[in-house]
């Protein structure tokens, strides 16, 4: 008889305990309707709280915070091109400053194609950015590539550009870009200018040149900078459009002589070396500029963050002294501004590419 009288008080205080949460429900409901204002502000803070419950389980937090603290810096050539110089300078820098890992990864080949695909089908999280230059504008115009420059990515920022140099080997006859011309016209097609290519920037700004001087030089190409400036300082060309960062030793020990830079004002360390407009070819420029993109539906604020941290990255002392050593000329445009410039530098190549009749090989 013990167990069913146990139950049987159980039941007994279990109904008790329903009747007393009935009647003190009934109490502050009772309260609330004679006081509106406590009741009205007793909905909306309920209400609040069932919003923001009912966001975080469906959106949850961010996804720029979400995101592994670590970021890939994909460059589509090989290690120490300048491009791949001003990654690794910032990459350090926002590693040591921001608490993450910044990672380089070079993906070379294919003139850079390879590596912008690949970026450009990266998961949109902002942990993956394209380091990138001028062919990111013109592969589409000469090659059968899958993404599109001006909707495949996101604009982060034109971080720096870096000025090309026609030299010749020290020994040369010719002393100016007038004279190498002049010589260039006196015999059409025998004068050689060597640079990489083809159908980089710098062929398709020499094509332009060639126009605008009506000088007839033959262009050879080669993989990349330093097969072409071997060819010219063992005198197999006749000249060379290369950047100062691979010509300023050869220029200090006086095995290249610089004739003009094609960059629109002097270069700081080359103050007596004319620019292409000075030495009377005003719409000519053979000017490389270095990006970063990521891919297109990333983080508003991820793109925003990232540039923030380059262009602080590029403010510091040290940083500013080792890319000026390889004449990089800090720019720092971004978000709307850059997407404006990568769409007038795919018009531009578009224009010239046709003018030239350039073909891929």
């Amino acid at each position: 008889m013990r167990g069913p009288v146990r139950a049987g008080a159980r039941e007994a205080c279990e109904n008790q305990c329903l009747e007393s949460k009935e009647t003190s429900m009934r109490r502050i409901n009772l309260s609330l309707l004679d006081d509106p204002i406590r009741a009205a502000g007793a909905f909306v803070v309920l209400a609040t709280l069932l919003l923001v419950a009912f966001s975080l389980s469906v959106s949850g937090p961010p996804a720029w915070s979400q995101t592994a603290r670590s970021i890939k810096m994909v460059v589509p050539i090989g290690p120490g091109s300048g491009l791949d110089i001003m990654a690794r300078l910032l990459a350090e820098q926002v590693t040591r400053t921001q608490g993450i890992t910044a990672v380089v990864e070079n993906r070379p080949g294919g003139t850079q194609v390879i590596a912008t695909e690949a970026a450009a089908s990266a998961a949109p999280d902002g942990n993956t950015v394209l380091f990138m230059a001028n062919p990111f504008v013109i592969n589409p115009h000469l090659r059968r590539v899958s993404y599109d420059p001006l909707t495949s990515f996101e604009p982060i920022c034109n971080l720096a550009s870096q000025p090309q140099l026609i030299v010749v080997n020290n020994a040369s006859p010719y002393r100016t870009l007038a004279d190498l011309l002049n010589a260039a016209r006196d015999k059409p097609g025998e004068l050689t200018l060597a640079s990489f290519g083809p159908a980089s920037p710098v062929h398709i700004a020499f094509e332009m040149l060639k126009r605008s001087a009506n000088a007839n030089m033959t262009f050879v190409s080669y993989s990349s900078t330093p097969p072409a400036m071997n060819a010219l300082l063992g005198n197999h060309v006749t000249a060379a459009i290369v950047g100062y960062a691979e010509a300023g030793e050869h220029l200090k020990a006086r095995s290249l002589r610089a004739l003009a830079t094609g960059a629109r004002t002097r270069v700081a360390a080359l103050p007596d070396v004319p620019t292409l407009a000075e030495s009377g070819y005003k719409e000519s420029e053979i000017d490389l500029w270095f990006g970063a993109v990521a891919p297109a539906r990333t983080p508003k604020e991820a793109v925003t963050q990232l540039g923030s941290w380059f262009t602080a990255a590029m403010q510091i002392s040290e940083i500013k002294a080792k890319l000026e050593t390889q004449a990089f000329h800090p720019l720092g445009i971004c978000g709307a501004d850059f997407a404006a410039f990568l769409r007038r530098q795919y018009d531009d190549y578009g224009r010239m590419i046709r003018e030239t009749n350039m073909k891929a090989e």
